[in-house]
């Protein structure tokens, strides 16, 4: 299309042989957009069903978002053909279909982009950001408006004094650097997918190769997209010891986790699956305990048992001490101490204790369940049962509520008593004479 300035479209528009196909136009995009409206209501109401192949799911989700841009591009078609045949200016809504199929073409393209990069992706989070962006670009070119706004911007200098670097140049960089990083994040995708198919490799270490390819896939592409924009990047020597310094301040806490990240990756001291608690931890207490659902390369994913995620910092996980359930023999050994009174028998209390340990099916035979008497108390007998399970990632504590369950049950039927805390208080009391003195034998 030849170059046009922005404003003549504008005063093509006020001209009397357009104004029909104004009104088409804005009647093909209300109902496009109405019935987009219904469509997207068809579909929260009769969600496809998860049995559905992906590809499936994946046709319809797509046909949901892309439906106002279709069924626009449908309607101003039929416009067009109705007003062909009586013989009608079209110029105006040739335009609008071409915007309209570009806007249509962009946006499949985008979500296409994001399949492949996966749901965890940047370009998930600036979807909308790049769809616009774009489409401007295209739409300027498909108007001939391109040269013009290049002009435009190209006389906005950013940098004073004698260096030059225009808006124009800026918005160029960007661009390109964009459309580098996306090219360089598809090549790491590839990898990381081939990669984490190897089966002779441990879990971890396909983890760390892939996470290592995709930061150094993204830097690189990050300095030639730099390059291809215009920027020498022999300059940025200069910034070496301004981002050295930056690390070692402000960006300390950022770098540690990166590294920390990758050495959790090489010594498998944690893993997806591993079951750990991560803080305030004594003995085998369970105080954030949780799932590693995944590694990333600034945090540890940790599922709690509510279900809620946590984002632990990889620094936090190198620097203190974590607690790993299953990083080698996923057997523990879990106790229980009960207080007992003095007046009941000890041996059938210790009896009661193995007994109430055993009948559980998580609980191992060999070794099998033992008690033992650990103390004597101001207000009883201080006992403790001690098992082991091979399951901790199922949980700890439902274990022990299930057994002291089974413990109380046994002792209310054997007469067992579980003492409380008391004291007990004397009172002495005596006649007292004058001045609180004991009064004189009577002789």
């Amino acid at each position: 299309m030849s170059e046009t300035k922005p404003g003549d479209l504008f005063v093509q528009l006020t001209r009397p042989e357009v104004l029909g196909e104004v009104v088409g136009i804005v009647i093909a995009v209300l109902i496009a957009i109405v019935a987009a409206h219904f469509v997207r209501r068809w579909y929260e109401k009769n969600p496809p069903s998860p049995d559905h192949p992906r590809w499936q799911m994946l046709l319809i989700e797509a046909t949901v978002r892309l439906a106002p841009f279709f069924f626009a591009a449908v309607l101003l078609l039929g416009v067009r053909a109705a007003l062909a045949m009586l013989e009608l200016h079209t110029a105006v809504i040739d335009v609008a279909l071409q915007l309209v199929t570009a806007l249509l073409l962009v946006s499949l393209g985008i979500y296409l982009l994001r399949l492949s990069l996966g749901p965890k992706s940047w370009v998930k989070t600036w979807e909308t950001q790049i769809t616009i962006v774009v489409w401007l670009m295209l739409s300027f070119e498909l108007l001939g408006w391109f040269g013009a706004v290049e002009r435009y911007l190209d006389g906005f200098d950013l940098l004073p004094g004698k260096a030059t670097f225009t808006l124009w140049a800026l918005l160029k960089g960007v661009v390109v650097v964009t459309g580098f990083m996306i090219i360089t994040s598809l090549v790491a995708r590839a990898i990381e997918r081939r990669v984490m198919r190897l089966d002779g490799v441990a879990m971890s270490t396909r983890i760390g190769i892939s996470k290592s390819a995709y930061f150094l896939l993204v830097g690189l592409g990050l300095l030639l997209g730099i390059n291809a924009a215009g920027v020498d990047i022999t300059a940025l020597t200069v910034l070496t010891g301004a981002v050295g310094l930056g690390l070692g301040f402000g960006l300390q806490a950022i770098a540690s986790n990166f590294v920390s990240g990758f050495v959790l990756l090489m010594d498998k001291s944690i893993k997806p699956g591993d079951v750990i608690s991560f803080t305030g931890h004594t003995g085998t207490s369970t105080e954030n305990f949780g799932w590693v659902q995944e590694l990333r390369g600034r945090y540890v994913v940790v599922r709690d048992r509510d279900g809620v995620e946590t984002l632990v910092p990889n620094q936090n996980l190198i620097t203190n001490s974590v607690i790993n359930w299953s990083y080698s023999d996923q057997r523990v050994r879990l106790r229980l101490p009960v207080m007992i009174s003095y007046h009941d028998d000890p041996e059938l209390a210790l009896r009661l204790l193995i007994e109430a340990a055993a009948q559980h099916p998580r609980v191992l035979k060999e070794p099998g369940p033992v008690s033992r008497l650990m103390s004597f108390e101001d207000y009883g007998m201080r006992c403790e049962a001690r098992f082991w399970i091979r399951d901790p990632m199922n949980g700890v504590n439902n274990v022990r509520s299930d057994i002291n369950r089974e413990i109380w049950r046994l002792f209310r039927k054997h007469g067992v008593t579980i003492p409380v805390a008391q004291h007990d208080v004397r009172m002495v009391t005596h006649a007292a004479g004058p001045l609180g003195n004991p009064p004189a034998s009577a002789s």
